[in-house]
């Protein structure tokens, strides 16, 4: 197993492209990777439009995702309830309400085919739901405390989960079997996700640990840890698989390349104060 700290500095090819920095890493062989950087000129203010204000829900939201195929448009929320509304046209229109968890949800998934979507619950439940029905057609019930973060494999064939009682676990969809349980961390798992290929799975936890699972035999890849070890909150892969975003509540965003692995990047500008 490796264990990765974030380097005090390395050394660059930086190159510009227009108004944004890129910069040259040596890395995955011979191959080159361009990582973007913040522009140098002063940013531009936001200019965003409210378009569509949704509501329906009783307690605060916890999670919103659209499906893969942008036809659909979920939320969960503390009120125990996830809603769905159905997309045509740039217009809105609720869908479902899904009702059977005893307590507030945290994390919603879409499967990749977007006919089922996945939730997990304060209840310690994962639930499966038929999207078009409305109707719950799976239970999982292994976790021993809080489920917080749950995700689908790119083929649609497993699910994972993380919860506050510190474990990741794998689920067969189509069977409903739980297929592996990981003592993955020391404290609360904050996020898991499925590799692109769906050969690896991360996990991000409060104890400051990122680590990265192989999907078949449950063994520890890699442990990524800032030198600080700040709690990870969010943690993701790069829709090209390169790379690796975290979010930590030292109000830091770093992007690792997990491969090397090394920390290519720091991002600051967040404050996490009350």
């Amino acid at each position: 197993m490796e264990v990765a700290t974030a380097p005090i500095g390395m050394d660059v090819d930086s190159r510009s492209v227009g108004s944004w920095e890129t910069e040259v890493v040596e890395s995955h062989g011979s191959a080159q990777a361009f990582v973007p950087q913040l522009p140098t000129s002063a940013p531009l203010p936001p200019n965003f439009q409210l378009v569509y204000s949704l509501s329906g829900h009783t307690k605060s939201i916890s999670s919103v995702k659209f499906s893969p195929d942008g036809r659909y448009f979920a939320s969960c929320s503390s009120d125990k309830t996830c809603h769905i509304w159905t997309i045509n046209n740039d217009t809105f229109s609720f869908h479902k309400t899904l009702r059977g968890h005893t307590g507030g949800l945290n994390d919603l998934a879409w499967s990749p085919e977007c006919k089922h979507l996945a939730t997990a619950s304060d209840d310690k439940t994962v639930r499966i739901w038929n999207v078009e029905q409305g109707a719950c057609v799976r239970v999982f019930k292994e976790h021993n405390n809080y489920v917080f973060c749950l995700n689908y494999n790119p083929q649609g064939s497993l699910l994972v989960s993380g919860s506050f009682d510190e474990t990741v676990k794998v689920y067969d969809v189509q069977s409903g079997r739980l297929l592996r349980s990981i003592p993955a961390h020391s404290d609360p798992v904050s996020a898991v996700q499925f590799s692109i290929d769906g050969t690896m799975i991360l996990s991000s936890s409060h104890d400051g640990l990122i680590r990265i699972w192989d999907t078949s035999t449950g063994q520890c890849l890699k442990t990524i840890v800032d030198e600080d070890a700040p709690p990870v909150s969010f943690a993701k892969f790069s829709p090209n698989g390169y790379y690796l975003l975290a979010s930590t509540l030292d109000s830091t965003i770093r992007l690792w390349d997990f491969h090397t692995p090394r920390c290519l990047r720091t991002y600051t500008g967040h404050n996490n104060t009350k």
